[in-house]
């Protein structure tokens, strides 16, 4: 649909109280995005169809995100339609990526409470994500090089066995927003089941984390000092976090075409931070 289609669409939702004022939401990778006022209260409106390259299905986004809200993370969905998620509107400032470090300790009890009540929440299809599974999808896809393939196996071998929880997958700076009294943790896009592992390994891995970082976000999480077999894992899913990021950019460079997102970039710039992690693990 055109953006001046759809924004008459947007402008006649059944949710509005009002005549309602769309300005555009800067800062998605793969969505357009509104802040909407209908005269009486503010609103987010994220729009985007099903992307299967990616994984991402509309559905379940909004069943995460209706069950992220009902845990106490993320604001309230108040209306939903194909292609169409209306969310209550939170004030205050996205984090950006040097505040991920300097927030561990706010962060960590909203990681546990997803870990904890989301998957107790969600009703419905929900997705499986497996980061390794992502990565092989992707190189496949793209017909990248095998020696990815081949990294992936070496990673997925150095895991250790955690339960299976809910996590949010995407865990960009972008993603919490501080209204000054506390953190919120939005887009519920790749929300699904998993491993703790990798929400923890993600946070580090977007937010540049030094090894005093990492050995503090464990410890808050997991309440000790981890075993050495623990670590080496978490950090292999560091490399497993940084190549998926990758990877995804590349896949969305040519597949998606966002325009104004500069997908090689950042690809560049994951891939760089493969290599610095890949280090780590020697």
């Amino acid at each position: 649909m055109r953006k001046d289609g759809l924004k008459s669409k947007l402008a006649h939702l059944v949710c509005w109280r009002g005549p309602v004022v769309l300005k555009p939401l800067k800062g998605g990778l793969t969505n357009l995005s509104y802040v909407a006022d209908d005269g009486r209260e503010k609103f987010v409106v994220r729009c985007g169809d099903d992307i299967p390259v990616h994984h991402v299905f509309r559905d379940r986004e909004r069943a995460a995100s209706i069950a992220a809200f009902e845990s106490g993370l993320s604001p309230e969905v108040v209306h939903a339609e194909p292609g169409i998620l209306v969310l209550r509107f939170i004030g205050g400032r996205t984090l950006g990526e040097t505040d991920l470090a300097a927030n561990i300790g706010r962060i960590v009890p909203l990681l546990k409470t997803c870990h904890a009540e989301v998957g107790r929440r969600v009703r419905g299809p929900v997705n499986a994500f497996w980061a390794f599974q992502v990565i092989r999808d992707y190189v496949q896809l793209l017909d990248a090089d095998p020696k990815y393939v081949a990294l992936a196996d070496r990673l997925e071998r150095a895991q250790v066995p955690l339960l299976m929880v809910f996590g949010h997958h995407d865990l960009l700076p972008g993603n919490f927003i501080d209204d000054g009294k506390r953190l919120w943790l939005i887009d519920w896009e790749y929300g699904g089941f998993g491993t703790a592992m990798f929400d923890l390994a993600n946070l580090s891995s977007n937010g540049g984390f030094s090894d005093a970082d990492d050995a503090r976000l464990l410890g808050l999480y997991f309440g000790q000092t981890p075993m050495a077999e623990l670590v080496r894992a978490f950090r292999a899913m560091k490399v497993a976090s940084a190549l998926r990021e990758a990877l995804w950019a590349m896949v969305s460079d040519t597949y998606l075409k966002t325009p104004g997102i500069d997908y090689a970039a950042h690809a560049r710039d994951y891939l760089a931070r493969v290599d610095e992690a890949v280090r780590s693990l020697n």
